[in-house]
C-alpha cells in the first residue's frame, strides 16, 4: 500500500478524539515507557546522593548532577542510532518496538543488580532504548497524517498527554516505593511499566500504516559489515576509555555535550550536502537552525527539573502535608499533572484556530521567554531557610514550566516532521532530540554551578538569557517562516 493511500485512509479515520485509532496504539506504548522512564528517573539523582545507610550510592551532590544531566543527554543523542536504524535498516515501527524490550532489560537491571554495575549496565540500556523509541514513535505518529492534514498539530499534543499521563503515574509510584521499600523495587515497578507496554503495543502493530514500516534509504547488504565493524570498533574504544580513566563520572558529562554538538553539526552538513534533498527541502533544514538554538536553550532550562529542581525540593521546599512529608520525585508529577490538563485545550486552540494560529518560530520564540519567566519566578524565595519555599510557590512556577513546553515541545516534534527532507524523515526528528540532548547535558552543568553560586545570582542570570532569546527569535520570526516554503 502506497504512502498517499495510507494518509487517506488515516484522514478519514476520526476514532480516537477525532484522530486516526493507530494514534491510541502509539499513545499507550509510548505512555507506559515514559512511565517507567519518569519513574526510574524520579528517584535517579536521589539514589546518587543519598547515603549508603539510606540505600544510595553516596556520591557528591555534583558528580551525581552531572551523571543525570549526562545521562539525559545520552538518552536523547542516541536518538542518532536508532533513527539511522530506522531510516536504513528495519523502518521506524520495527526500531520502536525492539527499543521498548532494551528499556524494559535497563530497568531489571537496575532493579536486580545492586551497585555502580547495576546503575551502569541500566542507565546504558535506557539511554540506548529510550533513544530508539523516541525518535521513531514520533515518526510512526507523523504517518498517520498526511502533511496538509490541519489535525496534525493536535494529534501530536494528544500524544504528548500520553506521555505525560505515564510522567505523572511513575514518579508518584516509584517514589512511594522508593521511601517504603527501597529504591530497588522502586526500579523494578518501572521495569513492570515497561513490559505492560509492551504486551499492548505488539497488539495493535499491525494496524499501523505499510508507511511506518517502510525503510526510506535502505543500506545496501554489502555495505552491513563494515557498519557492523565500526560499532564493535566504537564500543571498544569507549571500554578503552573508561578502563584507563579517561572517561570518568565527573568528565561525563562534558564528553556528552562536546559529542552532540559534533554529532549536530556533522547532521545538518549531511543533510544540507545531500544531492537526494530538493531546494526548498534544503532552506527548510536552514530554517530549522534557529529552532533548534531556542531548543537547546530551553531544554537546558527545562530539564533541570531532574537536577536542580530535585535539589531545590529535597533541601528548600517544605513538603508537609498535613503532617506528612511528601516524597521528593512527587515534585517531578506536578508537571505531567498541568500536562494533563492542558493539552487538550492547547489541542482544541490550534484546531479552533487553524491557519490563523501562531507560526511556529513565534511559538518557540514565546515558549522560551515563558521559560526564561519560569527561573524569575524563583528569585523571591531563593537563598531562603530549608524548607522555606512554600509547595504552592513550586506549583505555579511549575505550571509557568508546563506553559512553556506546551508551545515549544510538541510543537518541536511536529514541525521536524514536516520540516524533513523525503529522505531524512526519522533522521530529522533525531535532529530535534539533539537540542534536547544538548539542552539535557548542559542542564547538568549548570547544577554544577547552582552548588556554587548564589541562587539569586543563578535563577536571574539564566531567566535573564532565555528572555533574551526568545525576543531574538520573535524578531526573525518571519524571515525564518519564508525559508519553511509553505510550512508554518
Amino acid at each position: 500500500m502506497s504512502k498517499v493511500v495510507d494518509h487517506a485512509t488515516a484522514s478519514d479515520d476520526r476514532s480516537f478524539f477525532g484522530q486516526p485509532r493507530s494514534l491510541a496504539n502509539v499513545f499507550g506504548v509510548e505512555m507506559w515507557e515514559r512511565f517507567s522512564f519518569y519513574g526510574m528517573q524520579g528517584i535517579l539523582l536521589l539514589y546518587l546522593y543519598f547515603s549508603v545507610a539510606d540505600g544510595g550510592l553516596g556520591m557528591p551532590q555534583t558528580t551525581a548532577a552531572g551523571i543525570v544531566g549526562a545521562y539525559g543527554g545520552a538518552v536523547y543523542l542516541s536518538t542518532i542510532l536508532g533513527a539511522w536504524i530506522a531510516d536504513r535498516l528495519l523502518g521506524s515501527e520495527r526500531v520502536l518496538f525492539y527499543s521498548a524490550i532494551v528499556i524494559m532489560l535497563g530497568h531489571v537491571a537496575l532493579a536486580a543488580v545492586p551497585g555502580v554495575g547495576g546503575l551502569a549496565a541500566g542507565l546504558i540500556l535506557v539511554a540506548v532504548g529510550s533513544g530508539g523509541l523516541k525518535a521513531n514513535a514520533t515518526s510512526v505518529v507523523g504517518t498517520l497524517y498526511a502533511p496538509d492534514d490541519p489535525r496534525r498539530d493536535a494529534g501530536f499534543s494528544l500524544f504528548y498527554l500520553g506521555i505525560n499521563l505515564g510522567g505523572f503515574a511513575g514518579p508518584i509510584l516509584t517514589g512511594l516505593l522508593q521511601t517504603t521499600v527501597g529504591f530497588h523495587l522502586g526500579f523494578g515497578l518501572a521495569a513492570v511499566g515497561m513490559a505492560i507496554g509492551l504486551i499492548q503495543y505488539s497488539r495493535g502493530r499491525k494496524r499501523l500504516p505499510d508507511a511506518a514500516r517502510q525503510v526510506p534509504d535502505p543500506l545496501p547488504r554489502s555495505r552491513w559489515s563494515r557498519y557492523i565493524g565500526i560499532a564493535i570498533l566504537a564500543v571498544g574504544i569507549i571500554v578503552v576509555l573508561v578502563l584507563t580513566g579517561v572517561i570518568t563520572a565527573s568528565n561525563l558529562v562534558t564528553i556528552v555535550i562536546a559529542l552532540t554538538i559534533i554529532a549536530t553539526v556533522a547532521y545538518f552538513v549531511v543533510i544540507l550536502s545531500s544531492r537526494q534533498i530538493t531546494t526548498v527541502e534544503r532552506k527548510r533544514v536552514y530554517a530549522f537552525i534557529p529552532l533548534f538554538i531556542a531548543s537547546a536553550a530551553f531544554w537546558s532550562l527545562y530539564q533541570q527539573q531532574f537536577t536542580v529542581v530535585t535539589i531545590y525540593a529535597d533541601e528548600r521546599l517544605n513538603r508537609e502535608l498535613f503532617g506528612w512529608e511528601m516524597p521528593v520525585s512527587w515534585v517531578q508529577s506536578i508537571n505531567p499533572i498541568f500536562i494533563i490538563v492542558l493539552a487538550g485545550i492547547f489541542a482544541a486552540l490550534w484546531t479552533k484556530w487553524g491557519s490563523r494560529q501562531p507560526s511556529t518560530p513565534m511559538k518557540f520564540a514565546v515558549g522560551t521567554a515563558v521559560m526564561g519567566g519560569a527561573f524569575l519566578l524563583f528569585l523571591p524565595f531563593a537563598g531562603g531557610a530549608a524548607n522555606s519555599t512554600p509547595l504552592l510557590a513550586m506549583i505555579g512556577i511549575l505550571l509557568v514550566f508546563t506553559v512553556a513546553e506546551l508551545l515549544l515541545s510538541p510543537v518541536g516534534l511536529s514541525v521536524a516532521t514536516k520540516l524533513a527532507p523525503t529522505v531524512f524523515k526519522t533522521q530529522m526528528v533525531a535532529l530535534f532530540f539533539l537540542s534536547v540532548a544538548l539542552g539535557s547535558a548542559v542542564s547538568g552543568v549548570l547544577a554544577t554551578w547552582y552548588a556554587t553560586a548564589p541562587e539569586r545570582l543563578y535563577f536571574g542570570v539564566l531567566g535573564g538569557i532565555a528572555i533574551v532569546l526568545g525576543l531574538m527569535l520573535a524578531l526573525i520570526a518571519r524571515p525564518v517562516l519564508r525559508l519553511m516554503g509553505g510550512v508554518r
